[in-house]
């Protein structure tokens, strides 16, 4: 494998579920969190030893809430299996409320060198309508924290179309967003998901409607790139050479192993998600794999993928039969103006990206 594979830990605990949220999560329980780190540790060693790495991310769910040494076994057993490259980034998802000054320290003594902060929005009464459950002075302060402790790689997430958010309360967001010590910014357009206690008449009839929705969304694509984030990927913003190295693995169809419940991987030549069933994941000697795609990164994979990035997607990377193919399809979607489209690269425009689902099915048919 000519690029080092990343690797994914899915830590399925949080405080309490965010109505939004349908990511799958249990309430933390000590010993439960202890067993989940040694089912960790334990599939690690299943795989080939001496396997190149060079991401570490721990997503969830809330990976903060883990006492700092249950984290500490985890990369432990990372970097005795796997060869964990020098500079490799380790990215550890942050609720603010868990970055006091003695975590920051484990944290940083443990070789995690980025922090994805959960922050969603600079306002108390967007936070409060998202259900959050710290402050924005609260957010700001860890951030601030963090910094100060040595932590240079800081991103923060950022909600748009969310429940009462207008164009003067974006703004707002984004002017402290840009003042923060941060170097990359996930925004997101909320989505309601099927099942959450966001999936009701109530909440919806609060979103901004799709043109409002998509007047955010390229208010906030502006605003950020005037103050030097630029955006990487549909959702995904940084200052130069601060994209995430680890997501970037998923778009441009590099290896990346998943470990955890709930956690998907595309490895040794097959895509696999293991089942969101904690006590399985925990009394299993290895966690289930179940099979999603035993053929992974064809031409059309890679255009879907691919085309998330702001950069797009390259004539190198496909047949030239199907490339010609593309340009084909490409060009009355670039006169619309929604693809720029050269003999070698083809990638979406800004209004592109707000229909990117419905660009990117024309084609990749």
């Amino acid at each position: 494998m000519s690029t080092p594979a990343g690797l994914y830990v899915h830590v399925p605990f949080c405080p309490v579920r965010c109505p939004y949220c349908d990511f799958y999560a249990n309430p933390y329980r000590r010993e439960k969190a202890e067993a989940y780190a040694a089912a960790v540790v334990r599939n690690i060693a299943a795989y080939p030893a001496g396997l190149p790495v060079d991401t570490v991310y721990f997503g969830g769910g809330t990976p903060s809430m883990l006492p700092p040494p249950l984290l500490g076994q985890m990369l432990h057993a990372a970097r005795q299996r796997f060869s964990l490259l020098s500079g490799a980034e380790i990215t550890l998802e942050v609720n603010p409320l868990t970055a006091t000054d003695a975590a920051l320290h484990a944290w940083r003594d443990l070789g995690i060198n980025r922090l994805s902060f959960g922050m969603q929005s600079a306002l108390d009464a967007e936070l409060q309508r998202l259900g959050r459950r710290h402050t924005a002075a609260q957010a700001i302060a860890a951030v601030e924290r963090a910094a100060a402790m040595g932590f240079s790689n800081i991103s923060c997430d950022l909600m748009i179309g969310t429940p009462g958010q207008t164009g003067e309360s974006l703004a707002q967001s984004l002017s402290v967003y840009t003042a923060l010590p941060i170097v990359h910014i996930s925004a997101y357009l909320l989505s309601i998901e099927p099942g959450t206690p966001f999936d009701s008449d109530a909440v919806r009839s609060a979103l901004p409607d799709e043109d409002g929705a998509a007047a955010l969304y390229l208010q906030m694509v502006q605003g950020l790139e005037d103050q030097g984030f630029c955006q990487y990927e549909i959702s995904n913003f940084a200052r130069p050479g601060f994209e995430s190295r680890h997501n970037l693995k998923y778009w441009q169809c590099v290896d990346y192993v998943g470990i955890g419940p709930a956690a998907h991987s595309c490895f040794g030549g097959r895509r696999y998600a293991v089942p969101p069933d904690l006590d399985g994941f925990l009394h299993a000697p290895r966690q289930q794999e179940v099979t999603t795609d035993d053929a992974p990164y064809t031409p059309e994979e890679r255009v879907m993928l691919g085309l998330r990035l702001a950069e797009g997607i390259r004539q190198q990377d496909f047949p030239p039969a199907y490339w010609s193919e593309l340009l084909r399809r490409a060009k009355p979607l670039e006169q619309a103006g929604l693809v720029l489209a050269e003999p070698e690269r083809i990638r979406l425009t800004r209004q592109g990206f707000l229909v990117s689902n419905s660009v990117i099915c024309q084609l990749a048919e």
